[in-house]
């Protein structure tokens, strides 16, 4: 096992240069990028525009006018919202989401500007629509260019987001640097300080006494390299030696951070939370926000009201050929878990034999014999998903989510793949992101199912609407949307 002296070559290898001041020039670096970006975009665009309409360059003034005036509107927002940070560039998870969101703002707030100054009849509608549209690939290029370099040159030590003085017992302060290497991630530990563990024999004025002694060396050795940050690797349940700790580096003008317990390794986003006078960290938000939830039951109610109203000749034409194939109703209804594990009957045209609810159900595999001739055409094209439309107007289900399970299966599964239930957490969909990955079709091994889950569990956290846009257009397009269907 790793001991914090094994880990020290790798610390003095990372804190070779003082590189702290490189910081501010690369949040200065990516706002110019950001800057010079959508001037660059803007140029383009107007150019572009007029020289294919108009048969000439446009105005050169009122080209840079409105160039500088969006990029402008563009970076403030960021800075608002310190997303010129370091910290913000060290991983790509999230970047393009937020740039789009960002540039969104930046084309609102141009028009709204526009307007209160009555200057908006000063630029062409056609070039500020082509800026909108060409930016979003265009700004997350660029802002994931950025992000690739700043996280190479703070792996390799060249820039850190914050210098460290690591303080701790020894045991933490190892799991702690094995874990996470700090020194890959913008951290630079510029020294340690261990917090030597009292024998179970001392008694409690002796334990004070040996905590003193350390912490005076520790707060000496915060004083002499005068490092940003002081992280306390400290159990949590050490409530008493957190206090101490905290104490004693208040007087330095350091921020002061607890090294995360093993436990959050779990969760991408812990966040501490305030309502009134109570803070708590939320280890796991919500799955979706109050303003995500009506603008995807919007986006549903919008969706799915369309389809029913266009796909009426369909259902007519299917209704009549399921009749004429097999002896049996035109709809199958089953009973499936929706959100909150709320107990609810699918809807589905009728495509065996059988009509399988209870408490044993075998699933369809291929050249099931219980499946009817015109049931395996409407399988393979997913048209038999299509009266789920009707779910999804009740409230039911969404037009995208996770894919619900008969009540058997939900059960047998639930006692097998850890955080399975957690797929009712939202609604559950017509199609999904496992679907539009080829995973479809019979669970004849439990890997197959968990391989799902995965899948599942990745959009319940990264859900937005454009996401589902996606997946209804690759539900239509892809051919692996299709695959496995029997």
């Amino acid at each position: 096992m790793k001991t914090v002296q094994d880990l020290k070559p790798a610390l003095v290898m990372a804190g070779e240069r003082d590189v702290a001041n490189w910081r501010y020039l690369v949040s200065l670096g990516t706002a110019l990028v950001d800057f010079i970006a959508v001037l660059g975009i803007v140029w383009a665009t107007s150019v572009g525009y007029h020289f294919a309409v108009y048969q000439h360059m446009g105005s050169f003034p009122l080209t840079v006018e409105l160039a500088v005036f969006i990029a402008s509107i563009f970076c403030f927002t960021n800075m608002l919202q310190r997303r010129y940070r370091l910290t913000r560039h060290l991983t790509s998870k999230g970047q393009i989401v937020e740039a789009f969101n960002v540039w969104n703002v930046t084309m609102v707030a141009f028009i709204a500007i526009g307007f209160l100054a009555k200057v908006g009849d000063n630029y062409s509608r056609g070039v500020i629509i082509l800026t909108y549209v060409a930016g979003i690939p265009l700004i997350a290029l660029a802002r994931w260019w950025v992000v690739k370099i700043v996280s190479i040159a703070s792996k390799t030590g060249r820039i850190a987001a914050q210098r460290v003085l690591l303080v701790g017992r020894e045991a933490e302060m190892t799991s702690f640097m094995t874990r996470h290497q700090p020194w890959n991630t913008g951290l630079m530990i510029q020294d340690m300080v261990i917090l030597r563990q009292p024998k179970p024999d001392m008694t409690e004025p002796v334990r004070e006494a040996l905590l003193a002694e350390d912490l005076a060396h520790a707060v000496a050795q915060a004083r002499r390299s005068r490092p940003d940050g002081v992280y306390l690797a400290v159990p949590w349940s050490e409530r008493d030696v957190i206090e101490r700790c905290i104490d004693a580096f208040m007087n330095l003008p350091v921020s002061i951070n607890l090294a995360p317990e093993q436990v959050l390794d779990r969760f991408d986003n812990p966040r501490i939370i305030r309502i009134g006078s109570i803070a708590s960290l939320e280890v796991t938000p919500p799955p979706l926000s109050l303003p995500e939830l009506v603008i995807k039951r919007l986006f549903d109610l919008v969706g799915a009201a369309t389809l029913l109203v266009l796909l009426l000749p369909v259902f007519a034409v299917v209704a009549i050929l399921i009749k004429c194939d097999s002896k049996g109703p035109v709809f199958f209804m089953q009973r499936r878990f929706g959100f909150n594990q709320q107990e609810f009957r699918i809807f589905k045209f009728r495509t065996m034999s059988t009509m399988e609810d209870g408490d044993v159900i075998r699933q369809a595999t291929r050249n099931d014999p219980r499946i009817t001739r015109f049931g395996a055409w409407l399988r393979q094209y997913n048209i038999d998903e299509l009266p789920q439309l009707i779910n999804v107007l009740l409230g039911q289900m969404s037009l995208v989510g996770p894919r619900p399970h008969a009540l058997a299966h939900d059960r047998e599964y639930v006692a097998k793949i850890s955080l399975y239930a957690r797929r009712h957490n939202v609604k559950p969909g017509i199609t999904g992101w496992a679907q539009v990955h080829g995973l479809r079709g019979e669970t004849d091994t439990d890997d197959k199912m968990a391989n799902r889950v995965t899948y599942d569990l990745w959009y319940i956290d990264n859900w937005n609407l454009w996401l589902d846009v996606a997946i209804l257009l690759r539900t239509v397009l892809s051919r692996k949307a299709f695959s496995n269907a029997h």
